[in-house]
């Protein structure tokens, strides 16, 4: 297992879940919400502030494909999020099948008594480190998880 903090992003349209690991890459867990903001270099910018303290190794977004794993209009949403996040922050970007993660999510938050509105508020984050999880649990088999955003292009 390669050593560095790792970041897991639920990109939504509203809101960016954010899950944070360990520098040794074992555990996975809920950082914050980021508000969508009005083009993704703002909301890029956005995040920068929030991990500038964290010298990240790798960031996995999530990459939401449908139930067949074609692409949707989130998909692409997602992408050029993950675009400009590289960009921005000069941290390899890898894209994670992210199908059911927020189903897991409520799922989660509602077997741990949180009603509607209050998992609201968090499920974003949830999504984040189910995403991130998956990622850790991938790399301990000594696979590099998901795909870069260079593959995807050339789709």
């Amino acid at each position: 297992m390669r050593l560095g903090r790792r970041l897991g992003i639920d990109a939504g349209t509203v809101r960016v879940g954010l899950a944070i690991s360990d520098p040794h890459g074992i555990l996975a867990s809920p950082l914050s919400n980021l508000k969508r903001l009005a083009d993704d270099q703002q909301t890029a910018e956005a995040l920068a502030s929030i991990v500038s303290e964290y010298e990240l190794l790798e960031i996995y977004v999530g990459l939401p494909l449908s139930l067949r794993a074609t692409n949707t209009a989130s998909t692409m949403d997602a992408v050029n999020l993950a675009k400009a996040i590289e960009q921005k922050l000069s941290v390899p970007v890898r894209l994670i099948d992210e199908r059911m993660t927020s189903v897991s999510a409520n799922a989660i938050l509602k077997n741990a008594g949180r009603g509607n509105k209050q998992a609201r508020k968090v499920v974003d984050q949830v999504a984040a480190t189910l995403i991130l999880e998956q990622a850790l649990n991938i790399e301990k088999t000594g696979v590099l998880p998901g795909i870069p955003l260079t593959d995807f292009e050339k789709d």
